[in-house]
């Protein structure tokens, strides 16, 4: 039987989602988890990968095992076997090939820019010091949608057929003393909502035109474009899959 799992995590404490040969992740943590408790080796497949100190406010992932078990019950077992970084909030039986990565149609991330210091925010949000322009970004941002390939925000060792990208969403919003970066895709390149929220950075401060950043994209070259922000500010919020997969969950 296969089932689909929905989780939580603050990824300060671990190097990404996926598991690495001497770091710890959360994918290792997790596995260990559900093969403990259901007494037989477990092997997961996420959503896809987020980088190391990456968060996550809603990710998926799918394993197989035929030991039954009671939902709502093993679901208490699990978070309460887990550390207080990642947390279980549902777990669900799937088609026999639903797929946790192959079959999601979209990820959304959310990038936190902290607009003044404050002691509660620190680990949450990356505090920027030079002023930015608010409608500069937001006409920057628009270009972002005009174009598939964005190998120049993409790290260059990774190895991938296609840096094409359908972004479907890009926006900015003022949430109290926060300025937060919205962009939703049906998927995302290594490093790339990092290298996008430096790249419009540098253009929210005046450093870079914002017409170069046609240049910049078409370049497909990563020196052009600019800095990665800190990972500890940025989230993965919400994974999509297709209707039919959902409607067959809640049979």
């Amino acid at each position: 039987m296969r089932y689909f799992i929905e989780l939580s995590y603050n990824g300060k404490a671990y190097h990404g989602w996926q598991i690495q040969p001497n770091a710890i992740s959360v994918q290792e943590v997790l596995q260990k988890g559900l093969s403990t408790l259901l007494r037989e080796p477990i092997v997961t497949m996420g959503a896809g990968r987020t980088d190391s100190g990456v968060h996550a406010k809603q990710m998926f992932a799918h394993f197989n095992t035929e030991v039954p078990f009671e939902t709502s019950q093993f679901i208490y077992k699990l978070n309460s076997f887990l550390p207080e970084d990642i947390a279980i909030h549902d777990i669900f039986k799937v088609k026999a090939d639903a797929h946790a990565r192959f079959h999601a149609t979209s990820r959304q991330y959310l990038y936190r820019i902290a607009l003044e210091k404050s002691p509660f925010n620190t680990e949450q949000a990356f505090l920027l010091k030079p002023k930015l322009d608010i409608e500069r970004l937001k006409e920057a941002t628009n270009i972002l949608l005009d174009y598939k390939d964005f190998q120049c925000f993409s790290k260059s060792n990774t190895d991938v057929k296609t840096y094409n990208c359908d972004i479907m969403k890009a926006e900015w919003q003022i949430v109290d003393n926060e300025l937060q970066f919205t962009i939703k895709a049906n998927r995302f390149l290594r490093n790339m909502v990092r290298a996008i929220v430096g790249t419009l950075i540098n253009i929210g401060i005046g450093k870079v035109e914002v017409e170069m950043l046609h240049n910049i994209i078409k370049s497909k070259n990563r020196s052009e474009a600019g800095f990665s922000v800190p990972a500890h500010a940025l989230y993965l919020t919400e994974v999509d899959y297709p209707e039919t997969i959902k409607l067959h969950i809640e049979q």
